[in-house]
């Protein structure tokens, strides 16, 4: 048996994990158990789990190929865990609702965040639920979304301005962005596995409704950027250090958010790539 206790943390997403240890391998049962809970509540969390970079990326791994991310530093002996450390790097694109690298092609499946260095206060981490926003929705603005696809934009959380200061920074930029050209996905994405549907758009990265005119995209957006964070379509987690959250990165949106300035805070996260975004 995978002994595994899920406590729910709100009707909309989120349950707390325990009877499990990360840093050691998953037996199949585990790992079944864990992707149940996973698409059941769309965020796990996961208290004292002391990891290592490479633990971290082998439990991630369980679910899918990982991501080196083209901008942030990551470890160097595992670089698909990428550093999330405000003494180093501006994080102001994670202090916004988004969904992580919607600028794929194929959009990530998940990720595993690992809290390693917390400020004294703040820097907690709020998730939303797209699925419960959508089905929140009235049945005309359902069928008004249905079919649009809309157009995901690297640029809009790493502009060249903040990320091009220096000429490595700017190389790097330039190769980032000239892999990742602007691309389309589905407003409502079918989740693959559960068959569920979920509002797909986030503030950043997503720049417009490619059959809509610009006013009308513009309106259209700023409505499901507010209607999808709504209180009751959330959950805000407060962080211990060696805490562990798994999102479901295919149906979520999540801001972390920056009230603990000038202390630090240092995180490490393991990204899994998922598929390519349909609706059916």
């Amino acid at each position: 048996m995978s002994h595994l206790t899920i406590v729910p943390l709100s009707s909309a997403l989120g349950a707390q994990i325990s009877g499990v240890d990360i840093s050691q391998p998953l037996n199949v049962e585990q790992r079944d158990a864990i992707e149940q809970a996973l698409l059941k509540h769309q965020v796990l969390f996961f208290r004292d789990q002391p990891i290592e970079p490479q633990q971290q990326a082998r439990f991630a791994a369980y679910f899918g190929d990982l991501h080196i991310h083209p901008i942030y530093p990551n470890v160097p002996e595992q670089p698909e865990v990428l550093i999330l450390d405000t003494a180093v790097t501006d994080v102001r694109d994670n202090a916004i609702w988004h969904t992580d690298v919607t600028f794929l092609p194929t959009p990530a499946m998940g990720a595993v965040l690992s809290a390693k260095l917390l400020p004294e206060f703040g820097g907690d981490t709020l998730w939303a639920s797209g699925i419960a926003a959508y089905e929140a929705l009235s049945s005309p603005m359902k069928t008004l979304l249905e079919g649009l696809t809309a157009t995901h934009d690297f640029t809009r959380s790493f502009p060249l301005e903040r990320y091009g200061n220096t000429p490595q920074a700017l190389a790097q930029w330039e190769e980032a962005r000239r892999k990742n050209p602007p691309l389309s996905h589905p407003v409502i994405r079918t989740h693959p596995v559960s068959g569920r549907r979920s509002l797909f758009v986030n503030e950043g990265f997503t720049s417009k409704i490619n059959e809509l005119s610009e006013t009308e995209s513009e309106v259209i957006l700023k409505f499901l950027f507010a209607h999808t964070t709504r209180p009751e379509f959330t959950i805000r987690w407060r962080w211990q250090k060696d805490d562990i959250a798994f999102w479901d990165n295919r149906v979520t949106q999540h801001h972390a958010v920056d009230d603990y300035r000038p202390a630090r805070r240092v995180m490490q996260r393991a990204t899994v790539l998922g598929d390519v975004p349909f609706f059916r």
